[in-house]
């Protein structure tokens, strides 16, 4: 999967997730992500570690739930199998690097 098309759907992935909550909390998440923490919407796919960070902060203990309503969105997207003891295994940045390592690119042969 090119890089791009990654990015895409997980940014898509994490919308659906924080829509979870409800439609104004993910706006209300959104716009304190830009504008306390300086992570633009389009760029949380460029800025994972910062992206986790910022939902510590703004979830403390709950964020491990956020983490798997993302995670769970995301596997769909990629018509994966969302196990839940797998992910409970990794953290949220080990699971998506995961998740990159086992699509192929767009330049594997």
């Amino acid at each position: 999967m090119p890089p791009k098309h990654f990015q895409k759907t997980f940014l898509e992935a994490v919308e659906e997730g924080l829509s979870s909550l409800g439609e104004s909390p993910k706006q209300a998440i959104l716009f304190h992500l830009e504008n306390s923490f300086k992570i633009k919407r389009e760029e949380i796919p460029e800025n994972l570690t910062e992206f986790q960070k910022a939902l510590e902060k703004i979830f403390g203990p709950g964020t491990p739930y956020l983490e798997r309503l993302i995670l769970k969105k995301f596997y769909e997207k990629l018509n994966l199998r969302f196990e839940n003891s797998e992910v409970e295994r990794l953290d949220f940045l080990n699971n998506i690097e995961n998740l990159k390592k086992r699509l192929p690119s767009s330049g594997d042969s």
